[in-house]
């Protein structure tokens, strides 16, 4: 089990430049989760190497502690047109 701060907190160290992070415990058990990151070091980058930079800051929580995660990752750009945090 993993508390949702944490989680947050790996995300913003392992990433940088986060300018929105929202994370939810799915199911209260503390182990699925979903989020929706914002961060300035995803321009430029594919999807692929998104996620990557998100499983590398997560790290070995994701070897057992989270058993499932999905989430979306944004730039402040993309995330600006879609009215995220309007």
């Amino acid at each position: 089990m993993v508390e949702p701060s944490v989680i947050e907190e790996r995300i913003r160290e392992g990433v940088g430049g986060v300018s929105h992070l929202e994370v939810k415990d799915l199911t209260g058990t503390k182990d699925h989760y979903e989020a929706v990151i914002v961060s300035e070091a995803f321009e430029g980058k594919s999807r692929v190497d998104q996620q990557r930079m998100v499983f590398s800051a997560l790290g070995e929580l994701m070897d057992g502690p989270i058993h499932a995660l999905t989430f979306k990752t944004y730039t402040p750009e993309r995330w600006a047109k879609i009215g995220g945090g309007a």
